[in-house]
């Protein structure tokens, strides 16, 4: 198992008091020769840092700079890639996009993507306020699409924060220092260096600091086993526990009931804490999810001196390509048929059960009037259908507005997370009630 990265580990975190909300002064994505294999990436990368340091090229007090190798010989996937760098003891990312629309100026499908390091980060224990939005949009351009803020904001930033959740804050986003991009047909070795002399972090420090990390960085690639060793299960333990838990449920039905409560719905979470006989690697996790990846986003996120953050969701809160955008609603859930007749039945089930056309009108609704606050139109296709998973089935829609200005970005983000279908509605009552179902509610985490 990765022992949890202590806070060693330097960078600079882009949410820091007194930086400048103007964009960097120098915002640039610098291709170097294909090679054939991911160590003459590296040792690429290696020499054109060498050449940067001892010329620099930018004068600017701002910036963030990616350089990018092409590996056109060795098939490596990221998330092996990753765990080859297991021995470092720093922050990590891993994402992999369910649909693969983002490409490379080869025109390469973008899979998945895994980084080391930090070149910035951005973490605060306040709530995630614009001026965050901002810290974090000044380091991106969609002049260099590929320079990308990999992170997550919390659930509720009010309610008692359980000490594993800690090290993430209320928010916590990572650009990473050493980056593998899985691409269809083919690999990219990246690094990207950033400063800004407003918040001290200067040229000089993160050249240095991409250096020393680019030191430690295994070129040695193995393919680890995708499947989870033999383990049992020492303990157990729910928070809350399970009486707890149906005194919560009640508590939350007879609020719905109260003809004068503003309460619609509700999503409930409880916390298992699970002891194994044996250590299980994060990452070894993450790739038995594989089996669901289908129609699905895989993410992994670890700040300095943390545990991991694991996932496998179908939901995207929202896609914005220049002022187009798109959200979607996802709710009511059955469990696949072990036959063609039997899932057809269940899907029939799901269609025409009054409940949950009930819960999912709701998320949808609540997504459409959010969406027309900031678009000049907004158009639901289809307005009900089903969403297959591997195990799983739920009803979904899609939506689509054109965005009145790119500033209306975070407008969209804070007023869609969370959204109905993880915390309820109206989201105030539905927060307020979830704070109270134990001593230590656990955080949510969206990404």
């Amino acid at each position: 198992m990765r022992p949890l990265c202590h806070g060693c580990y330097l960078s600079m975190n882009g949410c820091r008091k007194g930086h400048s909300r103007e964009p960097v002064g120098t915002i640039e994505t610098q291709t170097l020769e294909p090679v054939a294999t991911t160590s003459m990436a590296l040792y690429s990368l290696k020499m054109a840092i060498s050449k940067m340091k001892s010329e620099p090229q930018f004068r600017s007090s701002s910036g963030i700079v990616r350089l990018q190798v092409s590996i056109e010989e060795e098939e490596v996937e990221a998330i092996d890639w990753l765990h080859s760098q297991n021995h470092l003891l720093l922050p990590r990312c891993f994402f992999s996009g369910r649909e693969h629309n983002s490409f490379d100026s080869n025109g390469r499908s973008l899979v998945s993507v895994a980084g080391v390091g930090s070149a910035v980060f951005f973490c605060q224990p306040h709530p995630f306020s614009y001026w965050d939005w901002v810290s974090i949009r000044r380091f991106l351009s969609e002049s260099c699409p590929l320079i990308r803020a990999y992170g997550a904001i919390r659930f509720d930033a009010k309610a008692k924060l359980s000490v594993e959740w800690l090290p993430f804050g209320s928010f916590y986003f990572m650009i990473p220092q050493v980056e593998f991009n899985e691409l269809e047909g083919g690999s990219m070795l990246t690094t990207t260096i950033a400063w800004d002399n407003t918040i001290s972090w200067s040229w000089e420090d993160a050249i240095n600091a991409l250096q020393d990390t680019l030191s430690k960085v295994s070129a040695s690639i193995v393919r680890f086993p995708k499947q989870a060793p033999p383990t049992l299960i020492l303990s157990s333990h729910d928070i809350p526990s399970k009486i707890d838990w149906d005194i919560a449920v009640n508590r939350a039905l007879e609020m719905i009931k109260k003809n004068n409560s503003l309460l619609t719905k509700v999503v409930l979470a409880r916390s298992t804490r699970v002891v194994p006989t044996t250590n299980i690697d994060p990452l070894t996790w993450l790739a038995c999810l594989t089996v669901e990846s289908e129609n699905a986003y895989q993410f992994l996120l670890q700040p300095p001196d943390a545990p991991a953050f694991i996932g496998n969701t179908p939901e995207q809160l929202f896609h914005r390509k220049w002022l187009h955008i798109t959200s979607e609603a996802l709710a009511g859930t059955r469990a696949r048929g072990v036959s063609m007749a039997l899932d057809r039945q269940i899907e029939l089930d799901l269609l025409t059960s009054p409940k949950d056309d009930i819960e999912f009108t709701i998320v949808r609704d609540t997504i459409r009037r959010k969406l027309e606050g900031v678009c000049e139109k907004v158009v639901i296709k289809p307005k009900k259908m089903i969403r297959k998973l591997p195990r799983i089935q739920h009803l979904f829609a899609q939506l689509a507005g054109r965005l009145r200005s790119e500033e209306d970005e975070f407008e969209v983000l804070s007023s869609l997370h969370p959204s109905p279908a993880v915390c309820g509605f109206p989201t105030e009552e539905a927060q307020l009630l979830i704070a109270k179902t134990g001593p230590e509610n656990p955080c949510k985490l969206a990404c």
